[in-house]
């Protein structure tokens, strides 16, 4: 009878907390809710003795009985991960299947794969993010980065920004863009090689996203460039560290404003190498920064005449 009572008044049973909102069903009275059950202070009624519990339902040693519920949501499939997988072999026990059940679901895996897409549009959604997931593992970036580069690659599809380019270089710029708002230091170069296109196409898609959705992309810092290249030339810790220091004073100063982050992080090797008597060639952290060696001299004569 109460439970009926409950549902005609419309109580609230998912309030956890003390609420002159939602008083008693049956006497109006002061609900109050502690960690086991929801009673009311008046008439004594209990209204819920049951909380639900957000925690997984097996235990330590069922680690193997995982049952419940399937992978989560993601922005990295056209689908939202809610596709069919078909299974090869063996059924969901793991018995073996007989020649019969091979056969059907060989049709059944053919029709899926036929019907898998709704239109050419999906289609190209699902490559596009497959480059996508593609680039960022080459990059070894973070599933926030790559999920935040799939959500880019899907505005710029909804804005119809795929017109006239190719999808490969728009999976490339939407990862490059995931970095630039994240304040990560990649490269254009680096991404265009992960991605097989060229660095122009990809520079170009960039832009187009940066100016038609409106990118929060961050200016990347010379001194997030310097660990990167004094591991690639295996410069000692002290070196490292020398350069992060000179990267720092020249941002204070306002000497990065403008510059390539890359090559002013290799003019800070240079001199950091310079100064301790680690000499590194301009030309190799040129190399390593993926400048010139006139942009690594350009930017050395500027910190030998601001920093000290």
């Amino acid at each position: 009878m109460a439970t009926r009572d409950i549902y005609e008044t419309g109580f609230d049973e998912d309030v956890q907390t003390n609420s002159s909102t939602n008083p008693c069903p049956e006497c109006d009275g002061r609900v109050t809710t502690n960690a086991i059950e929801t009673i009311c202070e008046d008439c004594g009624l209990v209204i819920d003795e049951q909380r639900i519990d957000h925690g997984p339902e097996w235990r330590t040693h069922d680690q193997d009985q995982r049952k419940r519920t399937g992978a989560p949501l993601t922005a990295a499939r056209h689908d939202r991960g809610l596709s069919t997988e078909i299974g090869r072999g063996k059924d969901a026990n793991g018995n073996n299947l007989s020649g019969q059940k091979h056969q059907r679901l060989s049709r059944m895996r053919r029709e899926q794969s036929r019907g898998r897409f709704q239109s050419k549009a999906e289609r190209n959604l699902a490559h596009g993010l497959g480059e996508v997931r593609r680039i960022s593992g080459a990059l070894e970036l973070s599933n926030s980065v790559r999920d935040q580069a799939c959500q880019l690659f899907r505005s710029a599809q909804n804005e119809n920004l795929l017109r006239g380019r190719s999808i490969e270089a728009i999976a490339a710029a939407s990862v490059y863009g995931a970095c630039r708002c994240n304040g990560l230091s990649r490269l254009v170069g680096e991404v265009s090689e992960m991605a097989r296109v060229v660095e122009s196409r990809v520079t170009n898609a960039y832009k187009t996203l940066n100016e038609e959705l409106g990118l929060p992309a961050k200016p990347v810092s010379p001194g997030k460039f310097v660990p990167r290249l004094a591991s690639d030339l295996e410069c000692p810790d002290e070196i490292r560290q020398r350069a992060r220091t000179l990267a720092e004073q020249a941002e204070e100063s306002g000497l990065t404003a403008g510059v390539h982050p890359a090559g002013f992080a290799a003019a800070c090797l240079y001199k950091a190498g310079e100064e301790l008597g680690y000499w590194v060639t301009q030309s190799d952290v040129a190399e390593t920064g993926n400048v010139t060696p006139t942009t690594v001299r350009t930017h050395h004569e500027t910190l030998e005449e601001r920093v000290a």
